[in-house]
């Protein structure tokens, strides 16, 4: 029996569960601190803690994994933190939600209550996401999870808060806020999602008040008008200038509002006259702030018209109010007319609900200051962002921030650490509870209701989860970190945000490196999403192709920074890709000597100098060109681009064709045989390592095996009882020889061109071609004459040849200069296969016309998706190929004729 074995079939299932159970049991994931060793970070985004696995998930985890295995194979203290989110608004609904069938509300609780049961559902619920993200193979540190509610982050969260209110950072002011009339909170600018939404444009008439005429305004929100408190024009409109500081009568409502002039108003825009409803829409709010109008709150934070309106409309929802003002304007005959219209509203990117522009006060962050340490940051190159384009999109907000509104009218979540002295109003800002303190001892203190936005706590991520206000040993040794892996959906919310608060609090980025991956999309680039049913569960994904396969198909799928198309078959590719490696590992295992007989082989990278076998030479020069390249792309953040490079040097160079030509030496025997296999399996033990980041789980079972041919003959830091710990394979250029791997190159494409060509003339395998290779270099044609057996076996030729001119009647195909020829003539039948070839020239013409008509037609390129577009312009190329060697064959056929 062999030293080791590998079954017949990979399992992928029984392997993985076995495996990660082993990983996390031994600690491997859990990062030392080593202050002679460089640290390597990256900081998981939390995932909410109502989460669940989705396929985005898989796409961002692997590419964060991939990361941590390299660099912890090149020896440093990597750290992967994991932690969730206690996702303020979300978790608070989903907790509400179900008090809502047993008919009780929040206030039913009372917040104490109400509270308790949100951590309830939390220890329950909470966090089955993280338990899902060992089935990837995360290879986190459990033992630093953090979720942002912890006791450490609170405390962080309150500390962070009193040092910008201390600073005149933060602020209670009255503005226009976004919010939501259901959960009855505040929104930050980016949580609110914009929807296209088809309505109508009212267009109204405003009387003018001396009785010479109206003005007409247009509105989508006529419920609004009832709080409107001036009707703005133009400065420069001519139209108006003779009506500046007049007034109009506002309908329904009855009473006098002025004509301001404002350079907001765009005169080229309907009438030119725009309502003025500052308490209700943020230009409005700055209009009214220029010219000191009032402000009236006609809709109260229920979403329900106020006692600021007429009797009639009070209490009716926005709605309700909508259909009763249009009605009534238009029976005062103020309705001019009424049209479809368009337009983007706003709504709780997390309920649905439509958002109310509402004024209100709030507690805010004053972000100008802030902002500017971060621009420079990005602006200088210190923190770099893959793809470099997002830096346009981050300059353009962060030059144009906002303050931002931090106070949320919700009880889950970091309650606002202010304190009001109810005896002698003073007001007390304090990362510990005052009253506790025996100077405020008898005296009633008051605490803030409202809760911290969640994205407060997020946005320390990178230094409260090491330790920070404490400057502990992980602070000092972790901080900065490496690397972030992110969507651009949260480049404002959450990137910049944390890079602001890593100047203000560490003097310091947070992270080198920003990785922005792309929207995983269905097939025909849809969005995956539960309600089109194109979004799979990565869990059946895994139980029909394996971990290894998902990871390594959705990584090699998906560009620097771009979408990704996906659909659970292409996975086939990943689990095929798996089983190559393992089949072509059992056949060197079954190779190898009975147990007990002398054998060793070294790493490929421990080798002191290349092999002198030519074929050996090629394999390891391949091998270390492969290394180099994959690990450039790498550094560059290419994940796409190595997983290619890697699956090709395997399947192709290893697995097809050196495996292939070594075979007639395993079977020779004795030292020859010892060789190849040694040779071999160093190249293997390299491979695994190359690959482990990409699929840590096949690589590790096949590791242990070579661990038990010879482990005591490797230098001793290639003795490790994990891959998780084997070196990364080193860059040894000195053993690429690119004039070895430019001849086995022209082998390889000799023996493609021939596979072609036989699949195109539909020549079935046991029909073995003669085959003429014509021109050519003198070094070409004596390197093909040599391997010229291994031509004919793997080609399937009757023989190769080497003319000086082309047979008359060949099939051929241009390689590396020279040209290869399959004579036709007794081959195939001239006249059944002309007729074959002339009825696939008209089908590929009539597609091809179809193909070009639908490209010229310009509704079609405007209106139709663009990867649809982009599909049938690749669709239109591949026709051209396919008729054009039509074509060339009917040439061909016709001068068999001929001769």
């Amino acid at each position: 029996m062999p030293i080791v074995q590998l079954d017949k079939a990979y399992n992928s299932a029984v392997v993985e569960t076995r495996l990660y159970q082993e990983w996390e049991s031994r600690g491997y994931f859990i990062a030392p601190v080593r202050k002679d060793r460089k640290p390597f970070v990256v900081m998981m985004p939390p995932p909410n803690v109502t989460g669940i696995l989705t396929i985005g998930h898989v796409l961002v985890t692997s590419l964060q994994d991939i990361l941590i295995r390299w660099h912890r194979m090149l020896g440093e203290d990597t750290l992967w933190l994991p932690g969730t989110d206690h996702a303020g608004i979300a978790t608070q609904i989903k907790v509400e939600a179900a008090l809502h069938k047993e008919g009780l509300t929040r206030h039913d609780l009372g917040r104490e209550k109400l509270v308790e049961k949100i951590w309830e559902w939390k220890e329950h619920h909470g966090g089955i996401i993280l338990k899902q993200l060992r089935y990837l193979g995360a290879s986190c540190d459990w033992s630093r999870e953090r979720f942002t509610l912890d006791p450490g982050l609170s405390r962080a969260v309150a500390t962070m808060f009193v040092r910008l209110y201390e600073k005149g950072l933060i602020y209670r002011g009255k503005r226009i806020v976004n919010w939501d009339p259901v959960s009855r909170t505040a929104l930050s600018d980016e949580q609110v999602d914009y929807r296209t939404v088809q309505s109508h444009l009212w267009h109204i008439r405003y009387p003018l008040t001396d009785g010479s005429g109206y003005l007409v305004v247009a509105t989508t929100r006529p419920e609004t008008m009832l709080g409107d408190t001036a009707v703005a024009v133009h400065p420069e409109d001519f139209r108006y200038t003779h009506l500046h500081g007049k007034t109009v009568t506002l309908p329904l409502v009855g009473k006098k509002i002025p004509i301001v002039p404002d350079n907001y108003v765009d005169r080229e825009f309907g009438t030119g006259c725009v309502k003025v409803t500052p308490a209700h829409d943020p230009n409005d709010f700055e209009i009214g702030g220029r010219h000191k109008l009032e402000f009236v709150v006609v809709i109260g934070p229920d979403g329900h018209m106020t006692d600021q309106v007429p009797e009639c409309y009070r209490g009716l929802t926005r709605e309700e109010c909508r259909k009763h003002v249009a009605h009534d304007l238009e029976a005062q005959d103020l309705l001019e007319r009424t049209e479809p219209y368009s337009h983007q509203v706003g709504h709780n990117e997390r309920t649905g609900v439509v958002i109310e522009p509402l004024l209100s006060e709030q507690w805010f962050v004053s972000m100008k200051g802030l902002a500017e340490p971060a621009i420079r940051a990005v602006r200088s190159g210190e923190v770099q962002f893959y793809p470099k384009h997002w830096e346009k999109t981050y300059f353009h907000w962060m030059e144009n921030v906002r303050d931002w509104c931090i106070s949320r009218q919700l009880w889950w979540g970091h309650r606002i650490p202010l304190w009001t002295v109810k005896e002698t109003g003073e007001v007390i800002c304090s990362a510990d509870d005052p009253s506790k303190n025996p100077k405020h001892a008898g005296l009633t203190l008051e605490q803030d209701t409202d809760v911290l936005d969640t994205w407060f706590s997020s946005w320390l991520w990178t230094f409260s989860t090491l330790g920070w206000p404490d400057n502990t040993e992980d602070l000092q040794h972790f901080h900065p970190t490496s690397v972030l892996v992110t969507g651009p959906d949260i480049i404002f919310l959450w990137v910049a945000r944390m890079i602001m608060a890593s100047e203000e609090v560490m003097g310091t980025i947070p992270f080198s490196k920003v990785y922005f991956n792309g929207i995983v999309r269905d097939m025909r680039g849809r969005k995956l999403s539960k309600s089109l049913g194109n979004s799979p569960d990565p869990l059946d994904v895994i139980a029909q192709y394996g971990t290894d396969a998902l990871r390594f198909t959705m990584v090699s799928q998906t560009p620097l920074g771009g979408d990704i198309r996906f659909g659970p078959e292409l996975c086939e590719m990943g689990r095929n890709f798996a089983n190559k490696i393992w089949n072509a590992s059992r056949l060197l295992f079954m190779n190898l000597p009975e147990e007990g007989d002398a054998f060793a082989f070294t790493p490929v990278d421990c080798l002191p100098k290349a092999p002198d076998n030519l074929i050996d030479r090629w394999i390891m020069s391949a091998f270390f060109s492969t290394t180099r390249n994959v690990t450039l792309a790498l550094e560059e953040m290419r994940f796409a681009d190595a997983a290619k490079l890697l699956y090709a040097f395997v399947w192709n160079d290893f697995c097809d064709w050196y495996l292939e030509l070594i075979k007639p030496r395993l079977q020779n025997g004795g030292a020859e045989k010892s060789e190849a296999l040694a040779n071999a399996l160093g190249v293997l033990h390299g491979i695994l390592r190359l690959l482990h980041p990409y699929m840590p789980f096949i690589t590790e079972e096949i590791y242990q095996q070579l661990r038990r041919i010879s482990e005591n003959d490797w230098p001793a830091e290639y003795r490790t009882e994990t891959i998780l710990f084997a070196p990364y394979p080193q860059q040894r250029l000195e053993f690429i020889d690119s004039a070895v791997e430019e001849e086995f190159a022209l082998l390889e494409d000799v023996v493609n061109a021939l596979r072609n060509i036989r699949g195109e003339l539909r020549l079935a395998k046991q029909i073995q071609m003669p085959v003429a290779i014509v021109g050519g270099t003198a070094d070409q044609i004596e390197f093909l004459k040599k391997f010229s057996p291994l031509v004919e076996k793997l080609a399937g030729l009757e023989k190769l040849s080497f003319e000086s001119v082309k047979p008359k009647g060949s099939a051929a195909a241009i390689v590396h200069g020279l040209e290869v020829c399959v004579p036709l003539g007794g081959l195939i039948d001239p006249n059944v296969e002309r007729a074959r070839l002339v009825k696939e020239q008209d089908r590929l013409n009539k597609l091809l016309q179809g193909a070009e008509a639908r490209l010229s037609n310009p509704q079609f390129i405007e209106n139709a998706d663009p990867a649809v577009v982009d599909s049938e312009r690749e669709k239109l190329s591949s026709l051209r190929m396919s008729l054009g060697k039509v074509n060339k064959y009917i040439a061909e056929i016709n001068s068999i004729n001929e001769g």
